[in-house]
């Protein structure tokens, strides 16, 4: 392992281009750096709220999960996000140029439902993206979340799955034809069989929502973002156990790849072999690179990034 980037106010939503450097979101700097290859840091674009997932779409175009801020409480050693601040209003996913710039506003809400904590997004394809709502904690109580579909021009949006509890990371298997979603407080992968754009199987009764089982992870454990090999292993940050789990779908058994601080958040591949694996540790405000033993899966548009 080697420290890329450290300084970072909570890193998360890591984006690998092609010129070797990373964008990366600063959810507690309400910003998105750019990390070069020599671990040098600028700052991309300036993202009121608090920005979350970060994905590059059609035209090179960059969109963003904001989930609309958080309040946050500084330990020894650790940046901690408490829950839902006094100035908050509503989450949203924004678009951004490839130069940077100010985010636009894209969507904000669903068959006239705000959308409340936009945490992750994926692509697929046909240039239409797939987003897990997260939703809202307060001090006695917390919002259910859900899965979402929508189109890239923002002309249709779609609520597809859920009430979940705490849905985080999103990932499609590498034929597209499976969608995966990390769970948090349950610290359970999730999939569906995507049958048509912006549609899934839908399991019947005992599922709390459709979906299959992967794996449950037990003990204390909560999971973050994904991200899938070339081979179709999905690879979970799991905030407590300090690690990248490595989940194999056919069997749901992992293996556990350490890192030091225990709010592993994010993973992406990069590199021109794309076994270069950037994740991102938030406590210590840390970006690190490792050697994955296999290829991570090339995304849809991530030969479109930012120039």
């Amino acid at each position: 392992m080697h420290i890329l980037a450290e300084g970072l106010l909570f890193p998360e939503g890591p984006v690998a281009l092609p010129d070797g450097s990373v964008l990366v979101v600063e959810v507690a700097g309400e910003a998105i750096r750019r990390v070069a290859p020599n671990g040098t840091v600028s700052l991309f674009a300036t993202v009121p709220g608090a920005p979350n997932g970060l994905g590059v779409g059609p035209d090179g175009q960059l969109f963003l999960c904001n989930n609309g801020g958080l309040a946050w409480k500084r330990q020894p050693g650790r940046l901690m996000p408490l829950g839902q601040p006094a100035a908050y209003e509503t989450g949203r996913i924004e678009v951004i140029g490839p130069e940077g710039g100010k985010p636009e506003r894209l969507y904000d809400r669903c068959d006239g439902h705000a959308l409340r904590a936009p945490n992750d997004l994926v692509f697929d394809a046909d240039g239409n993206f797939w987003f897990t709502d997260y939703g809202k904690k307060r001090d006695r109580d917390m919002d259910r979340g859900f899965v979402y579909w929508a189109r890239a021009d923002g002309s249709e949006i779609r609520q597809v799955i859920g009430p979940m509890l705490s849905p985080n990371g999103i990932g499609l298997s590498p034929d597209g034809r499976t969608l995966y979603v990390a769970e948090t407080e349950t610290a359970r992968l999730w999939a569906w069989e995507v049958v048509a754009p912006g549609r899934v199987d839908m399991l019947p009764f005992p599922s709390p929502h459709g979906g299959r089982l992967v794996c449950g992870m037990g003990g204390f454990n909560r999971l973050d973002s994904l991200a899938v090999t070339a081979s179709g292993r999905v690879c979970v940050a799991a905030l407590h156990r300090g690690s990248v789990a490595e989940i194999d779908p056919a069997t749901g058994l992992f293996t556990d790849h350490v890192f030091p601080d225990t709010s592993v958040t994010n993973i992406c591949f990069g590199g021109h072999d794309m076994r270069t694996a950037y994740v991102t540790l938030a406590h210590q405000g840390l970006l690190a690179t490792t050697r994955w033993a296999e290829p991570g899966l090339r995304l849809a548009f991530q030969d479109l990034p930012p120039v």
